[in-house]
């Protein structure tokens, strides 16, 4: 066959096989959808959820899909219910094991061989509704007696989701053979998040891309991956954690430990044109701690200066430690003075407070990168 030649005006002189003239067509296909990726990159709002484990950026997530329509799949909420009876077997399996250790005795010695039966659970054991049911009656005699709820209340001195008292208060619907969790059971429901999880959201016409990555220690070293083209960091704090220790070390106090991680990034001059807005989480666990009176702040921060306690408004009191210290507390890391640092006061599985803040995230996100977002 003979040569089929080019007709390019600048390319005139040059010859071209068949095979030639069609790899020419695919690279140049290639480049207009490189080309239009771009486009398409440029205009999404890339969301970067950051924050030390537990700190609630996963329930965030979930929140963001409740409050623009996007139902969960039928698989997904299976995955969630199996997590839910797992968290439920395992929470109640950690504080029978911490009345033990702390030498809380039986409000009913009659309770003891339930409480024997739930050590004997297998933490790898995957549990669904059927074999759940071999537990359920256990954990609901457990949950009555006052030896597990003392335990329960000294919870800072071991580890424990946050999320097991809504379960064990919820174990009649829960422990239904016909249960279906709904959307609070799926927000409150806790597994650690390992690698990097991403989905996007349309608002406005704008793609609103989340990325969400692991806070634990072991999982941060991915984060870097997840740097490129970001239009704002959301980062998350549990502010009910003062007087908690980290589970990866057990030493490490974890307000402290977000507050070094907040360093980083506040200060990370790949982050210097990217707006970083910081999300003061968990406010109702914080008035809850506040209302037991079982844990002075000043004990686990020694710069904590003042005495809330002395309001009789605990609401009150929590938003003076807000803001008076702990925003102070994230606030005073950040070098660059100038530079401004939203923030607001959160609870991540109530989803009226998620939907109110968010508004408010995305009015800001929008008016930063009305040009970059090509909206004028």
């Amino acid at each position: 066959m003979a040569p089929i030649r080019w007709a390019c005006a600048c390319c005139l002189r040059f010859n071209f096989s068949p095979e030639e003239i069609e790899q020419r067509h695919k690279s140049q296909q290639i480049d207009r959808m490189l080309e239009k990726d771009k486009h398409a990159i440029r205009r999404q709002v890339k969301l970067l959820l950051l924050g030390a484990g537990e700190s609630g950026k996963s329930t965030f997530l979930k929140q963001m899909r409740i409050i623009h329509g996007q139902r969960f799949e039928p698989e997904i909420v299976k995955e969630f219910q199996v997590t839910i009876y797992q968290n439920i077997v395992r929470g109640m399996k950690v504080l029978v094991d911490a009345r033990q250790k702390l030498n809380i005795p039986w409000e009913n010695p009659k309770n003891s061989p339930f409480g024997q039966h739930l050590l004997r659970y297998d933490n790898l054991v995957v549990l669904d509704s059927h074999t759940f049911q071999d537990y359920a009656p256990s954990i609901k005699r457990l949950w009555m007696d006052s030896a597990i709820r003392q335990a329960f209340d000294r919870r800072r001195e071991f580890q424990l989701s946050d999320s097991v008292k809504y379960f064990l208060d919820n174990m009649d619907r829960i422990s239904r053979l016909d249960y279906q969790p709904v959307n609070q059971d799926i927000l409150h429901a806790r597994k650690a998040t390992k690698g990097i999880s991403e989905f996007i959201i349309p608002i406005n016409n704008i793609p609103f891309r989340f990325v969400d990555v692991g806070g634990q220690r072991s999982q941060r070293q991915k984060w870097f991956q997840c740097f490129d083209s970001v239009t704002s960091i959301l980062f998350l704090v549990s502010s009910s954690e003062y007087d908690q220790v980290l589970v990866e070390d057990r030493k490490t106090n974890r307000l402290d430990e977000s507050r070094n991680i907040f360093d980083t990034i506040v200060n990370n001059v790949v982050f210097k044109g990217v707006s970083i807005i910081l999300f003061l989480n968990k406010t109702d666990l914080l008035y809850a701690k506040l209302r037991s009176r079982q844990s002075d702040i000043s004990q686990h921060w020694p710069n904590f200066v003042g005495d809330p306690y002395s309001l009789t408004d605990v609401q009150v009191c929590s938003q003076w430690i807000f803001n008076v210290f702990m925003y102070k507390l994230f606030r005073e890391t950040k070098r660059d003075r100038v530079r401004p640092l939203f923030h607001h006061f959160t609870t991540a599985v109530d989803t009226e407070n998620i939907k109110v803040v968010f508004n408010a995230v995305k009015d800001t996100i929008l008016h930063k990168n009305l040009q970059s977002l090509m909206l004028e």
